[in-house]
């Protein structure tokens, strides 16, 4: 680089959608102005993970971090700190007491127990410049992998790293490709499944944006090893920064012969091409996906034969996730000793996982395999805002398990999660506080994958439908004695029954919060009560007389007029107008509203 200064600014999805491009113009703006413009660089990067905290940037080589930045701070920022040099204090992250005057990434929580082989240049480097990935060891791997390790060498050391597919199945990734290279036909496909459609998850995205190159030598590499000449990235339409970025990389590697005929000279060709995803949840599942590349209906096919066998255009069609891939070049770079050395005994490695919800950190993480579900909400997320109690996390997206604050120590890898019901999925992980109602959680989630589901398979098709029918009138103040065991039934019916990923793991939002919180679902239907005070038809809003203090607040913010009373004396809800929207509650500042 060529400034004795580099300003390192996160130009990722989530900072940018928090004005990082006004950010970046404020900057050019000012080094012009100070004459800085030839000594410091603004360099744009993926993100950094810190999304609540966003817009943020890095400036370098002190390590300087600053966080929630708009265009209006920029003049004081450059004036004191490249021009002066006095780091502005409070433009940077806050420090917990007792911690360094000056804080750098390394001495913030959310970074502290973070490990990062997938997301190892998050921050670091521009995503859309060759010449800077290559700067920090890429491509040295592809380099090895054609001039001093076979086929089989490359199989074998992925197989001993012990890494499983980070998509959500787990399936041991070097097994797959075995399988793969030694079925007969060609020519062979490998594909990058970047359809990641969870809800509030972002992992897949963010690697793309931040590091696509990672994930094009990865592919170059398992093609190398299964005998494939051609890679497909099948990415999701909605993620617009991630399709231009991987279409500026895949030029760059063409341009350099890193992809293309004759790579390195060494007679291996393999190039790539990138499908747009219409946005449809079921291409997860990896047949669904190659269905829809073949232009038929997204709909899962029946196996055998798998994908190894026949797959893509019926030839053998090797498919692994975003996050698979990119783990690719460092174990060929490292060893599969390495790799194997992080994580649990049957999970190796580490987990990129999106953490949203109602926690004060919320963003992108990767930490080793075997971290406990408590580290990440508590030392990485900093735990549920708003002082309020922690209640469930969700594990895996929308088909993923709600586990109570009593299993928040059960550790992050395959095997724990889904002894406690629930699944590693392709990492989201949401959290709720105390005023979640988890029946309203599983029936919100239960609709998702109920409208995402291709209706292939009556399992899945019919058998959702009626799970979400009861769940519906359970919350709408209908539920019947006998409503909560056929839920089990049916739900053990449709995992053991369904044809697919979706429909096996569709049910389990339902079970996993009637295994833990069996009595929210009992007082929605014995009681006729929602004690999170969520489901509209089973909450009434009061006001509490010898609590209010006619301030007027609530009446003069009732959407419906439904508050009744003069300034100064206590005041009522007429329920009739009532439409329980929860305005009163949080905008009285006594604690006068209250829900029951």
């Amino acid at each position: 680089m060529s400034g004795s200064t580099t300003i390192m600014l996160c130009a990722g999805t989530s900072c940018t959608t928090n004005r990082c491009v006004a950010v970046r113009e404020a900057l050019e703006q000012e080094l012009a102005q100070q004459g800085l413009q030839d000594s410091v660089e603004i360099v744009d990067t993926g993100c950094h993970g810190f999304c609540a905290h966003g817009p943020i940037m890095t400036v370098q080589p002190e390590g300087i971090f600053y966080q929630r930045l708009t265009a209006s701070d920029v003049p004081r920022l450059v004036s004191e700190h490249l021009v002066k040099g006095q780091p502005v204090r409070d433009l940077m992250y806050t420090p917990p007491e007792g911690g360094p005057t000056i804080p750098k990434l390394s001495d913030i929580g959310f970074f502290g127990k973070q490990r990062l082989i997938a997301l190892a240049n998050r921050g670091l480097i521009n995503p859309e410049s060759i010449d800077e990935y290559i700067g920090r060891g890429g491509y040295d791997a592809l380099a090895t992998a054609l001039t001093q390790l076979t086929p089989e060498d490359i199989v074998k050391e992925i197989k001993s790293s012990g890494l499983r597919g980070r998509g959500g199945a787990g399936f041991p990734t070097g097994l797959k490709w075995e399988f793969c290279k030694a079925a007969m036909g060609s020519p062979k496909y490998v594909i990058c499944n970047a359809d990641e459609g969870d809800p509030g998850a972002f992992m897949d995205r963010s690697i793309i944006e931040s590091d696509p190159h990672a994930v094009l030598e990865g592919m170059a590499i398992g093609a190398h090893a299964i005998g494939a000449s051609q890679g497909i990235v099948y990415l999701r339409d909605e993620y617009p920064l991630a399709l231009q970025r991987v279409n500026i990389a895949i030029e760059q590697a063409r341009e350099y012969g890193l992809i293309g005929e004759n790579i390195l000279g060494t007679g291996f060709s393999f190039d790539l091409t990138v499908n747009r995803g219409a946005g449809a949840f079921v291409c997860g599942e990896e047949t669904s996906l190659i269905n829809s590349l073949e232009g038929a209906m997204p709909e899962p096919r029946t196996r055998p034969p798998f994908p190894a066998q026949c797959g893509y255009n019926g030839k053998p069609t090797n498919i692994n996730n975003v996050e698979t891939w990119a783990n690719i070049p460092h174990i060929i770079a490292r060893g599969s000793a390495w790799f194997a050395s992080i994580g649990t005994a049957s999970s190796k490695g580490t987990k990129v996982f999106s953490i949203v919800g109602k926690l004060r950190n919320t963003g992108l993480i990767e930490v080793p395999m075997g971290t406990t579900l408590r580290d990440i909400v508590f030392d990485i997320g900093g735990g549920v805002m708003n002082g309020k109690a922690f209640k469930a996390i969700q594990t895996g997206g929308p088909s993923g398990g709600c586990l109570p604050a009593a299993l928040l120590d059960t550790p992050v890898d395959y095997e724990s999660l889904r002894k406690a019901g629930a699944i590693m999925g392709s990492g989201g992980l949401i959290v709720m506080d105390e005023s979640t109602c988890m029946v309203e959680v599983a029936r919100f989630f239960l609709s998702f994958t109920q409208g995402e589901s291709c209706g292939k398979c009556p399992p899945c098709r019919e058998g959702t439908r009626h799970m979400l029918n009861i769940l519906t009138d359970i919350t709408e103040g209908k539920g019947e004695p006998g409503d909560i065991e056929l839920l089990e039934e049916m739900g053990a019916a449709i995992k053991e029954t369904a044809v697919c990923g979706l429909g096996n793991t569709a049910p389990n939002p339902v079970l996993t919060t009637i295994r833990y919180f069996r009595d929210e679902y009992e007082a929605h239907i014995n009681d006729r009560r929602c004690t999170a005070c969520v489901c509209k038809a089973l909450i009434t809003y009061s006001i509490t007389a010898d609590m209010c203090t006619g301030c007027h607040a609530c009446f003069k913010n009732c959407p419906t007029q439904a508050i009744v009373g003069q300034v100064k004396t206590p005041h009522e809800i007429t329920q009739s107008k009532c439409v329980k929207c929860g305005m009163c509650k949080t905008i009285c500042k006594f604690d006068a509203v209250r829900c029951e």
